[in-house]
C-alpha cells in the first residue's frame, strides 16, 4: 500500500506532481538541491491552492490540510518514501545517478518512477539496482490539471510495479494508460507532428504562427501548437524532438525545426522566460 510519495525536482512539473499527491491524501516530500527553486515551488503550490479556494473547489481549511502534507527538503537522506518520482533534467545519467543514490537510503521494495517524456525507461533501469522496480510515470503539464498519465513498462519492469503505479494514478485522480517502452511512448510520438508540421508551415511562409494557432483552436483543439510549445517550454519540447529524431535513426519526419533551435539558442523558451513565440 502506498502512503508516501517523494518527488525529485521542484520545477514546474515536480511541484505540480507534489501538489497532486498532497491533494489526494498522500504524505508528500518535494526535494530539490536548489533552495531557491524550492521556495518558488512553495509559492506556486500555495498560489494554486488559493486559486482552488477562490473558485470554491476546496475550503480554506482543506487548503491548509493539503499544504501541511507537503514537506520541502534539500537533503537526499530525507528522501524516504514508498514511491519516488523523479522530474529532473532529461538526461539518462542524471536520472540513473539520483535513483542509485536514493536506492542506498530506501528499502529494496521502493518503486522508482521516471517522469521522462522521451528517454527510454529500459535504458534507465538497466543501470539501476533492482531494475524491475523502475517504471515510467509520465505526467503532462500542468500536472494538477492534465488527467492523463502514461505508465510505461520497461523491458525489466515487473508487472507488480506497473499495476502499483496504475492504481496509484487512479488514487491521484488521474487517467492512467499502460504502454510498452518505445520512443516517445504514445502521446509524444503522435503529437510530435502537431508541433513539427506547424513549424514547417511557418518556415515555408504558408501561414503565421498566430494563424496556425487560431485555426487549430477553432477546429476544436484547446490550445494551438505554438501556445502549447510556449507553455511546455521550448527547450523541453525541442529536447523531445531531438530524442525522437535520434531514436528513429534521423528519420526526416522527426527533423527538429530550425525555428525552435533558434528560439532555444536565444533563450526564448516561452512563458517561463517571458518570451517564446508570444510575448508574456
Amino acid at each position: 500500500m502506498i502512503n508516501s510519495i517523494c518527488v525529485i525536482g521542484a520545477g514546474t512539473m515536480g511541484s505540480g506532481i507534489a501538489q497532486v499527491a498532497a491533494q489526494n491524501g498522500f504524505y508528500t516530500l518535494l526535494f530539490d538541491i536548489n533552495t531557491e527553486v524550492l521556495n518558488k515551488a512553495k509559492t506556486a503550490i500555495e498560489k494554486n491552492l488559493q486559486f482552488l479556494v477562490d473558485k470554491q473547489k476546496i475550503t480554506p481549511a482543506e487548503k491548509e490540510i493539503i499544504y501541511s502534507r507537503i514537506r520541502f527538503i534539500n537533503d537526499t537522506n530525507d528522501c524516504l518514501a514508498d514511491v519516488i518520482i523523479e522530474a529532473i533534467i532529461e538526461k539518462v545519467d542524471a536520472k540513473v545517478a539520483i535513483f542509485n543514490q536514493l536506492a542506498e537510503v530506501n528499502h529494496s521494495e521502493v518503486i522508482f518512477a521516471t517522469n521522462t517524456s522521451s528517454l527510454s525507461v529500459s535504458t534507465i533501469q538497466a543501470k539501476i539496482v533492482h531494475p524491475q522496480r523502475v517504471v515510467g510515470m509520465h505526467f503532462f503539464n500542468p500536472a494538477p490539471l492534465m488527467k492523463l498519465v502514461e505508465v510505461v513498462k520497461g523491458e525489466q519492469t515487473s508487472d507488480e510495479a506497473v499495476q502499483t503505479i496504475y492504481k496509484l494514478c487512479k488514487q491521484m485522480n488521474k487517467v492512467p494508460v499502460i504502454c510498452k517502452d518505445a520512443p516517445g511512448f504514445i502521446v509524444n510520438r503522435v503529437a510530435r507532428h502537431y508541433y513539427l508540421e506547424a513549424m514547417k508551415l511557418v518556415e515555408q511562409g504558408i501561414a503565421s504562427f498566430e494563424n496556425v494557432d487560431a485555426i487549430m483552436e477553432a477546429s476544436g483543439f484547446k490550445m494551438g501548437p505554438f501556445k502549447l510549445m510556449d507553455l511546455i517550454g521550448m527547450d523541453i519540447n525541442l529536447a523531445v524532438s531531438q530524442s525522437m529524431y535520434e531514436a528513429f535513426d534521423k528519420a526526416e519526419r522527426f527533423t527538429p525545426s530550425a525555428i525552435q533551435i533558434n528560439k532555444v539558442a536565444k533563450g526564448e523558451l516561452g512563458k517561463k522566460t517571458g518570451k517564446g513565440f508570444y510575448q508574456y
